[in-house]
């Protein structure tokens, strides 16, 4: 405990109030404590201008109040809260269908359940094809221009020891999304051990049965054999709601399965995260009788033609290199075309001046020598924010400009701070400067690109 902190008044000092190393002492008034938090928060950036987040940002007010009402239920409660474990389940089946499981052939509910995120479900599948986590990874590596997963690669790594074969619909890099159908039919010409898909389409599973409904990259395929999405990112909830459908319940071991009783009656669970809110799942629902297939698909045509505003506003500029694709989740992912004055982290450092969060980072291993910036386009992210970001990023561009030329260092203009790391955080890189051959390099800090 903090040492004793009397009872402050909204015109008093909250300085003894802001420890972030011990609770305090005595208690604080209610208006206090709310005025300190809120105060402190009001620090943190706008959700919507969050473009680095798949994460839904924005709800109607009548969802909002069904989740605020149902703060209290918690959900694993399923004697007590029987309303709401339907819900679930209705769900669980409407998922299933927009995957086209074939659990209607046989008249039955859909195999599946909901998610803290798509952290749990993936691991719930992960389970379902080896009971335990002791599992061996193999990586296929990306390489510069072809960001996802080869099919053939992939292939040719299978072995009799492989337990299934992970494919992800949404680059979390560049919103591609990897070929199903190709990898189901070429482990279909090799597979004499009978190797499972599993699909990780936490980005875009709630894209392609809107927008690319002919594509083959669910259950019609026979080698997937489960599949999870993100109820909170293109599914409209907010954060804390995955999704695991499997194709039947033969792909779901038994022994995965846990029945308790002590909550009032016989209970099935098979997640690993145990008590947790029901609000996300009744948002779920909300969401989906609300809007219906016609009202997802017109908010995912929505999200894709102001991505395509945003590509062109960039293309436009003449700066940039773009590396997402159109067909995807709507992402736009960009790179420099010239970095030999600045670079995508001083780019993203000096957009947050005007409340944009529009991350830089590097690809993964094998071609992490390419930055890129990325812009998640989501549900409340409109025209009008495009063209404002596309003149902002414009302004920003002129801006580094005028900053003073640093000297070509001697990797060919690399500019190096641990690849975006300044003192182990991702900031603005300190810029290296070789004077000459004989001269240490020396950071040279432009007055408008400091590292923190």
């Amino acid at each position: 405990m903090c040492p004793s902190t009397p009872h402050l008044h909204f015109a008093m000092s909250e300085t003894n109030l802001l420890s972030t190393r011990c609770a305090p002492e005595n208690s604080t008034p209610k208006e206090v404590a709310f005025q300190v938090i809120n105060e402190e928060l009001m620090l943190d950036g706008k959700p919507r201008l969050n473009l680095a987040s798949f994460v839904t940002t924005w709800m109607e007010p009548e969802c909002d109040k069904l989740i605020m009402d149902s703060m209290n239920k918690n959900y694993v409660d399923m004697d007590e809260y029987p309303v709401t474990t339907e819900l679930q389940n209705r769900c669980v089946n409407m998922i299933a269908d927009l995957f086209n499981a074939p659990h209607k052939e046989t008249d039955e509910d859909a195999t599946g359940t909901g998610t803290v995120g798509s952290s749990e479900a993936i691991m719930l599948a992960g389970l379902a094809f080896k009971r335990y986590f002791e599992v061996e990874l193999k990586e296929v590596k990306v390489r510069e221009d072809y960001y996802v997963m080869d099919p053939a690669k992939a292939v040719e790594m299978v072995d009799e020891n492989t337990i299934c074969v992970a494919a992800i619909l949404g680059s979390t890099y560049n919103g591609e999304f990897e070929d199903v159908k190709i990898l189901n039919d070429l482990l279909l010409e090799k597979n004499k051990w009978d190797t499972p898909i599993h699909v990780d389409a936490a980005s875009g599973g709630f894209i392609a049965p809107f927008l690319y409904p002919e594509l083959e990259w669910d259950f019609r395929l026979p080698l997937v054999k489960s599949i999870n999405v993100s109820g909170h990112k293109y599914g409209l909830v907010y954060a804390g709601v995955g999704w695991i459908i499997w194709r039947s319940k033969e792909d779901l071991p038994e022994d995965l399965i846990f029945h308790i009783n002590y909550l009032g009656a016989e209970q099935p669970t098979f997640t690993l995260n145990f008590s947790k809110g029901s609000s996300q799942i009744i948002a779920q629902y909300y969401q989906f009788i609300r809007h219906g297939f016609e009202g997802y698909r017109n908010i995912m045509e929505n999200c894709h033609n102001n991505a395509m505003v945003l590509k062109a506003g960039l293309e436009k500029t003449e700066r940039f290199k773009i590396l997402s694709k159109d067909i995807g989740v709507p992402v736009v992912a960009f790179s420099l075309k010239d970095t030999s004055h600045y670079d995508e982290y001083m780019v993203s450092e000096h957009l947050r001046r005007f409340g944009w969060i529009v991350p830089a980072y590097s690809m993964p291993e094998d071609a992490k020598h390419v930055a890129l910036l990325r812009a998640v386009i989501r549900e409340d992210f409109s025209r009008t924010l495009a063209e404002r970001l596309v003149l902002d990023i414009t302004h920003v561009l002129n801006e580094l400009d005028k900053l003073p030329l640093p000297s070509v260092s001697p990797n060919g203009g690399d500019q190096v701070c641990n690849g975006g790391n300044c003192n182990g955080s991702m900031n603005t890189p300190v810029l290296k400067r070789k004077l000459s051959d004989s001269d240490p390099e020396e950071d040279c800090i432009p007055k408008l690109a400091k590292c923190a």
